[in-house]
C-alpha cells in the first residue's frame, strides 16, 4: 500500500516543493485564474475541500539524480485551491523517480530534502 501522510501546506512553494508544470507557484496560479475551465475547477475544489477536506491525496515526486528537488508531480490545481483557502496541510502519496523506474513509497516521506 502506498504511503499516505500528510505535510503543511507552506511547504508547496518555489523552494521546496515546486510545480512542474509551470515555473512558480505564481506562474500556475495566474493560469489558473486566466483560463475559465482552469478557474472553475480551482472553485470547485475550493467548495469541496471546504466542506469535505481534500479526498485526492496530493502527488509529490523525488528523482534521484536531484534529490532536493520535490515537485507536484499530480495535484495542481488541488494545491492552489488549498493555498487559496489557506488550509494548513494536506494528504500525500510520494515516489522516487530512480534509474530502474518509479517507486511508490509505502515508507514515510524523507523531509530532509525539503531542506529542514
Amino acid at each position: 500500500m502506498k504511503y499516505l501522510g500528510t505535510m503543511p501546506t507552506a511547504l508547496l512553494n518555489d523552494r521546496q516543493i515546486r510545480p512542474t508544470e509551470y515555473r512558480r507557484w505564481a506562474d500556475a496560479e495566474r493560469r489558473f485564474t486566466t483560463r475559465a475551465k482552469d478557474r472553475a475547477k480551482v472553485e470547485d475544489l475550493k467548495t469541496s475541500i471546504s466542506k469535505n477536506g481534500l479526498q485526492v491525496p496530493i502527488r509529490l515526486g523525488i528523482s534521484d539524480r536531484y534529490p532536493d528537488d520535490v515537485y507536484v508531480a499530480d495535484g495542481h490545481h488541488r494545491a492552489i485551491a488549498l493555498m487559496n483557502l489557506g488550509v494548513e496541510t494536506f494528504p500525500f502519496h510520494w515516489y522516487w523517480i530512480r534509474s530502474f523506474g518509479v517507486t511508490w513509497e509505502r515508507g514515510p516521506f524523507p523531509y530532509h530534502v525539503l531542506g529542514l
